[in-house]
């Protein structure tokens, strides 16, 4: 009769245990940042939660490697809208241009 009850007291610690570092194990997940297939912000559900840093653009388009982003290195809106973006005219985009960039239009406009 003790071993049943020490065995089922030890059972029932094992599944607190497990179920106490499934939980800890779910929200360090959902804590780390993801990334974008195509290099932006996090991404939830296919969704992209918020426009990529500056330093996320540099290290996936910046293909000299000269930290500065050029108008034939830039893929997208950025492309798109680059003489907007680009206010200084001096042919690069950097940290603030981008910071500053006009947001581009999603959905394709009216129909």
């Amino acid at each position: 009769m003790k071993i049943t009850i020490k065995t089922m007291a030890l059972g029932a610690l094992i599944i607190s245990f497990t179920s106490c570092a499934s939980q800890k194990n779910q929200s360090s997940n959902n804590e780390q940042p993801r990334m974008s297939q195509q290099g932006g912000g996090g991404q939830q559900g296919g969704r992209q939660q918020g426009p990529p840093s500056y330093d996320q653009l540099l290290s996936e388009m910046d293909a000299n490697k000269d930290g500065m982003l050029a108008k034939d290195e830039v893929s997208g809106p950025l492309a798109n809208d680059f003489s907007k973006i680009d206010t200084n005219e001096d042919g690069f985009l950097s940290e603030s241009e981008i910071k500053n960039a006009p947001r581009p239009q999603r959905g394709g406009g009216p129909r």
